[in-house]
């Protein structure tokens, strides 16, 4: 059995956590800045595709 003393010193759950939360973060900035972007990033896409068929 643990003596809370080590309990408190045990900072894997903490670290996981702040990893948790940084992860959280980049998702947020990634879907806001294809929010951003939208349509423009749709057509270019599309634009790539289009020359890849005509080239393949």
């Amino acid at each position: 059995m643990r003596r809370p003393g080590r309990l408190l010193s045990d900072a894997g759950g903490a670290t996981a956590i702040e990893y948790g939360l940084i992860c959280g973060l980049i998702i947020v900035a990634l879907l806001g800045g294809l929010a951003l972007l939208g349509d423009g990033a749709v057509g270019l896409i599309g634009s790539v595709a289009t020359r890849v068929n005509q080239v393949g």
